[in-house]
């Protein structure tokens, strides 16, 4: 289930991916899934609901690390035409934001799976603007 072919930037795709719809999108491109990892890619626009004065805010990035969790799964499941199952998260720990990225930048969001048991994931989640890492945390999620 490795996903190296050119980034998936077809915006209705992402969005059957994800339970989230606009405004609350955050997340706009597939860059890497395999069954372990994920990337995710998010171009700030002024639209976004967590921009604010040319800025990107703390909740838009944990919310985009969420859906980037979210995203995994949802295309493990297209991988297997399957519906995906709705998901909650748990709890999100060790929350880190070094820094707020700018109108018009590009996040790079990686999800490494650390574990999967029995309906509950356990994720490592960092967002990179440029070659800056900007935000890290710790996701557990379960499946309702």
């Amino acid at each position: 289930m490795e996903r190296l072919l050119p980034p998936i930037t077809d915006s209705d795709f992402v969005i059957e991916l994800i339970p989230q719809r606009e405004p609350f999108v955050m997340v706009d491109k597939l860059h890497h899934f395999s069954k372990n990892k994920i990337v995710s890619g998010l171009t700030i626009y002024n639209t976004n609901l967590f921009c604010n004065n040319n800025i990107f805010l703390e909740p838009g990035l944990i919310e985009n690390m969420a859906q980037t969790v979210a995203m995994h799964k949802g295309y493990t499941y297209y991988l297997k035409n399957e519906p995906a199952p709705v998901g909650y998260i748990g709890a999100i720990k060790k929350a880190e934001i070094f820094e707020l990225p700018k109108l018009g930048s590009e996040l790079i969001t990686t999800v490494t799976i650390l574990h999967d048991i029995m309906g509950v994931t356990l994720v490592e989640a960092k967002v990179e603007c440029g070659d800056t890492l900007i935000a890290t945390s710790e996701i557990k999620t379960a499946l309702a």
